[in-house]
């Protein structure tokens, strides 16, 4: 049920791990982001941090809504629009800066060509007013943009999927399938370019996650068809690992069927390939069998930097984004040397916990005396 009472400490946790293994993916040649999802699979973490996304705003705003009305909830959504627009301009800021002072000092121009910054430094004005816009955005500077586009769409769909879920699945399906038909995006600049996450794509993974929410328990129908869905999740999955694992492996790359090439390729993260949406479907499927919501493990003290990671989801996919450029520095400074991935891996990360720590003891008492004390919509946010 969307208005639950209690706190889903799952989606903390997930999302605490999503934005690690952002983390990780954005260091290039990083040995350790070998412990992410990315090569075993056609899914990654964008998939785990998009569908969160529409399956706590459920949880969020449709209590809201049904207390204080459309309005109130429609103005709280847009309030929260409007940080993740700030949090994105002033990571913008900082992630270029951070680019340009690399640049500099290190005497590497070629960084603002690898980290798209060309059009800052040819067109300035331009560039400003086209990153004001969305339209403009350096390397791995992608995500927030979708989600504020997702987030705002979002006071037109909460009202239908909570009343209709299934609907709104269904009419999210038919426009992810005619996007992906007619190649429909948003553009980007500079001109030739468009959205790498295109919003009308991905939203089929935000709104499916929405619906989930919506339908909770009613889920548990899908239970009938546990052993077959397992089977063939399993299957899929293992499919998927080998798959990948080819693209790094010759050996295994000569044991994929020329025509399983032709039929899967290109497996296109762009428009979110419809292989990569079933195989985050799977890997969800045997998540939720495999940690229950009263999950015992769940509150485990080892699992708690994750989930206070994951309850300051912003500030720590902010700190994450800039610490991923410092550690590709870094790394590059000492010859792409696996010591060298390990320890920024391991300190980016230590910084993204205590980060995540201040960020609860500086609300008072931690997140979970906040959750007590703060209404569920404010602890979800």
């Amino acid at each position: 049920m969307a208005g639950a009472s209690v706190r889903d400490i799952r989606l903390d946790l997930f999302r605490g791990l999503a934005l690690w293994f952002i983390f990780l993916d954005h260091i290039p040649t990083n040995i350790v982001s070998w412990l992410t999802v990315r090569n075993y699979g056609f899914s990654d973490a964008t998939e785990i941090f998009v569908f969160i996304s529409g399956y706590t705003a459920v949880i969020a705003y449709s209590r809201m809504m049904e207390q204080e009305g459309w309005t109130r909830a429609a103005a709280r959504i847009y309030r929260r629009v409007w940080q993740l627009y700030v949090a994105h301009i002033l990571l913008f800021v900082a992630f270029s800066a951070q680019i340009a002072w690399v640049s500099i000092a290190r005497d590497t121009p070629t960084l603002i060509e690898e980290m798209e910054l060309l059009g800052l430094g040819q067109n300035p004005y331009r560039a400003i007013l086209e990153a004001a816009l969305l339209k403009f955005r350096p390397v791995n500077l992608d995500v927030l943009p979708l989600y504020i586009v997702l987030l705002a769409a979002f006071p037109l769909v909460l009202p239908l999927v909570v009343r209709w879920p299934f609907a709104v699945i269904a009419a999210s399906v038919g426009l992810y399938a005619a996007t992906c038909h007619y190649n429909w995006n948003l553009p980007a600049y500079p001109d030739e370019k468009v959205w790498y996450f295109n919003p009308m794509a991905w939203q089929v993974v935000f709104h499916v996650g929405a619906a989930c929410a919506v339908l909770g328990p009613k889920l548990a129908w899908l239970d009938r068809f546990r052993g077959l869905l397992t089977t063939l999740a399993i299957a899929f999955i293992l499919f998927a690992a080998f798959i990948s694992l080819s693209w790094h492996y010759n050996p295994l790359e000569r044991l994929v069927p020329h025509w399983v090439g032709r039929l899967i390729y290109p497996i296109d993260k762009t428009n979110i390939d419809v292989l990569r949406f079933l195989h985050f479907l799977a890997v969800a499927w045997l998540v939720r069998l495999a940690v229950p919501i009263d999950a015992p493990s769940l509150r485990w003290p080892i699992w708690q930097p994750l989930r206070r990671c994951g309850e300051a989801s912003l500030l720590i996919f902010c700190i994450g984004t800039f610490l991923a450029l410092s550690g590709q520095v870094i790394v590059g400074y000492y010859e792409d040397s696996i010591l060298s991935q390990i320890i920024v891996s391991i300190g980016g990360i230590a910084i993204m916990c205590l980060a995540a720590y201040l960020a609860a003891w500086s609300k008072g008492g931690g997140p979970s005396a906040s959750a007590r004390r703060r209404p569920l919509a404010e602890a979800y946010k």
